[in-house]
């Protein structure tokens, strides 16, 4: 049985889960690829920070998870746009599979015709089939939806990270909660 489907499906309705993504930026060492990894690019990563680490780089629009050792698999990430995106240190504090989503009231004023809640598993739900919740408020690392899926690689969000569906469903499996997350300009 997969690390995945050992976790329940739990139902992610938060006042305040932006449906977007935040931004990456980080001079990482020079990327070139040294192994495939199932879903993003294993690759040099010269910053100091410790194994297991996620690192979102909001000028490279990058999400890395530190492996040591000089290396970090690399994943395309969208960001927050203006004004939305945050820096800082925060930790995983929730995993969450097919998460249900309702937009905060900010999102619903700039899209009142949303629905006040997007059942998990719906191909509308902007959480995509896994989320990673953070300790800071209404912020995520997420997947997408089909038609948000081109927004992947640009500042798009209301401060959430989005990633490819195939990409959250990787880094999900690959870190627990309490992993150290940091977003850099």
């Amino acid at each position: 049985m997969s690390r995945a489907a050992r976790f329940a499906r739990l139902t992610l309705v938060s006042a305040g889960l932006a449906f977007i993504a935040l931004g990456g930026g980080i001079q990482a060492a020079t990327a070139r690829q040294v192994e495939p990894a199932s879903a993003g690019r294993v690759v040099s990563f010269a910053a100091d920070f410790p194994p297991g680490t996620i690192v979102i780089s909001q000028r490279e629009r990058r999400l890395y998870l530190t492996l040591g050792d000089g290396r970090a698999i690399r994943y395309p990430v969208a960001v927050g746009k203006s004004g939305k995106a945050w820096s800082g240190w925060a930790r995983v504090d929730g995993k969450h599979v097919n998460p249900a989503w309702a937009p905060p009231p900010v999102v619903k004023r700039d899209n009142p015709n949303l629905p006040d809640i997007i059942p998990g598993g719906s191909p509308s739900n902007p959480m995509g089939p896994r989320a990673l919740t953070l300790d800071r408020s209404e912020i995520a690392i997420h997947g997408t939806t089909q038609s948000m899926r081109r927004s992947i690689g640009s500042a798009a969000s209301y401060g959430c990270i989005r990633m490819y569906n195939e990409d959250i469903v990787d880094l999900f499996d690959r870190v627990r909660v309490g992993t150290a997350v940091v977003a850099i300009p």
